[in-house]
């Protein structure tokens, strides 16, 4: 009896171990966008690699990060050019494509894969920099332009997104009804995240989804993450 509780306490102290150790290594490896460029410094030889598309890059991205599209055809064969025995950072638009790829280049032997968390969408709500291969024509909408489409009576609904966003995907369906079926009381603007940057800096958007409601100009809901209809109706009352 005394055997079988020490063998069940030795178990259990496997288990607890066992579990700091991965606790200790997600924070490790698991970066805000302050500490992720805090590594790239300590890093400097370090590939950075930006999962996105090759159009969410070429709208701006990180210095000297390398475009391996995690949903590309290509992913894997160009990971298989990188010293798995060597530090690697990886970076997304919030953070879902890089986790995914992390993830998969650590079964693959990868032993240091450093995730920035909240993707290049902290990176900017940090004020940190970037750069584009190309010259973007436009920073698109301004702060001014915003406020005007506030001055109505009607109420507002304010989503901010991208084309790559799955949970904007999954609520563009609904919010599409909303402004069909709500459109005497009620305007639906979207707005796409990387063609607005700048406007999403000055107003503090550093996730997706963000959805917001204006009354009278005045902002009255801040939602941010997939939510519901019903419960997105609840605020346009």
């Amino acid at each position: 009896m005394l055997k079988h509780s020490f063998t069940i306490q030795l178990v259990l102290l496997f288990l607890f171990v066992s579990c700091t150790n991965v606790q200790s290594q997600n924070s490790n490896t698991n970066l805000s966008a302050v500490q992720f460029a805090e590594k790239i410094k300590e890093l400097p030889n370090a590939p950075i690699l930006d999962v996105r598309t090759p159009e969410e890059y070429s709208k701006g991205h990180l210095a000297h990060s390398l475009n391996y599209d995690w949903n590309g055809d290509n992913f894997d064969q160009q990971i298989a050019n990188l010293d798995k025995t060597k530090p690697v950072l990886v970076y997304c638009l919030s953070g879902g494509r890089s986790g995914s790829a992390a993830r998969a280049m650590r079964k693959m032997g990868f032993s240091q894969v450093y995730e920035m968390e909240g993707g290049i969408m902290k990176w900017r709500g940090a004020n940190l920099p970037e750069t584009t291969d190309t010259k973007v024509a436009s920073n698109g909408m301004t702060l001014a332009q915003f406020q005007q489409l506030l001055a109505t009576d009607k109420i507002v609904l304010i989503d901010f997104y991208a084309d790559w966003c799955a949970p904007c995907k999954k609520m563009k369906p609904y919010l599409d009804e909303i402004s069909r079926d709500m459109q005497a009381s009620v305007i639906v603007t979207r707005i796409n995240a990387d063609d607005n940057q700048q406007l999403c800096k000055e107003l503090h958007i550093d996730a997706l989804p963000v959805l917001q409601v204006y009354k009278q100009g005045k902002l009255t809901w801040n939602h941010s993450g997939f939510i519901e209809k019903a419960a997105v109706l609840e605020k346009l009352k």
